[in-house]
């Protein structure tokens, strides 16, 4: 559920935030956050390698556990917690032998659920086993690559990859961009949607929300000067001049294929996303 404000200025008249509701009102885990360097975007010389990065609110960094290696160890989801540097929700679990880790929590998961992860793990929400068990159809998140790698497909709001057929040591795995990719069956996936899926439809509403997220302005081609990008110059608002859309530094994007030919995973892709 998407929260509105009443409109008493203009920029919260577009202002909404997901639905926060539901998360656990506890301090978080200590020993389970660490503070990252803040880059704002430039490599070890001091320069800008990414554009658009800098500032933004302190947080702290919640170190979620993707591998989930504690098979056959059950555990209890004790919080559903908001994570600073994702968009999905997190849960903190208890395992058995006492040790707490946080994972990507699925939609619907609840405070005081049982969950585990192991080869022989029931087939139900939050519990993670291997893909050649999951049957055909259903929804899956956080999956491995590469068997004992840690998950890393489906780990965003509301992402959830659909298992199409198992065949010859390998499942096929639709994504959410149309793709179809092939990966073995040994490889861990967890089960469900992955939570806060109304995330999209969230509405910054103001450009200094931008900021908060470390978000800084982007400058359009268009207004720069001709030295500085290939759609520069020009008295008042100019076409773009070029037959080909480019990029600052006059790559040819739009319709432009940019995935390596030689790619080791391209022998893994069944069909290409739209």
């Amino acid at each position: 559920m998407i929260k509105k404000y009443k409109p008493y200025t203009q920029s919260r008249r577009h202002f909404t935030v997901a639905d926060y509701s539901a998360l656990s009102n506890v301090p978080r885990e200590k020993a389970l956050v660490k503070r990252l360097k803040e880059n704002a975007g430039r490599n070890n010389q001091g320069r800008i390698s990414m554009r658009h990065q800098g500032g933004g609110n302190k947080a702290l960094y919640r170190k979620v556990d993707f591998l989930q290696n504690k098979k056959n160890v059950p555990g209890i989801v004790e919080t559903i917690e908001y994570d600073p540097y994702r968009t999905a929700f997190i849960a903190k679990v208890v395992y058995a032998d006492g040790e707490r880790r946080y994972i990507l929590a699925p939609h619907g998961l609840k405070a005081g659920v049982k969950i585990v992860t192991g080869d022989e793990a029931p087939l139900e929400l939050g519990n993670r086993t291997v893909l050649k068990r999951i049957p055909v159809g259903a929804f899956v998140h956080n999956i491995e690559i590469k068997a004992g790698q840690g998950g890393q497909l489906g780990r965003s709001a509301g992402a959830s990859i659909q298992v199409l057929a198992h065949e010859a040591g390998y499942s096929d795995l639709k994504m959410p961009s149309g793709e179809v990719r092939r990966v073995s069956w040994n490889c861990s996936a967890s089960i469900g949607q992955v939570s806060n899926p109304e995330h999209n439809l969230v509405s910054l509403g103001k450009a200094g929300r931008s900021r908060w997220l470390g978000i800084r302005p982007t400058v359009r081609g268009s207004v720069m000067n001709p030295r500085d990008h290939p759609y520069g110059g020009g008295e008042g608002r100019q076409p773009r001049g070029t037959r080909k859309p480019k990029t600052k530094w006059g790559k040819i994007t739009g319709g432009h294929r940019t995935r390596s030919k030689k790619k080791w995973s391209n022998k893994f892709i069944i069909k290409r996303r739209k």
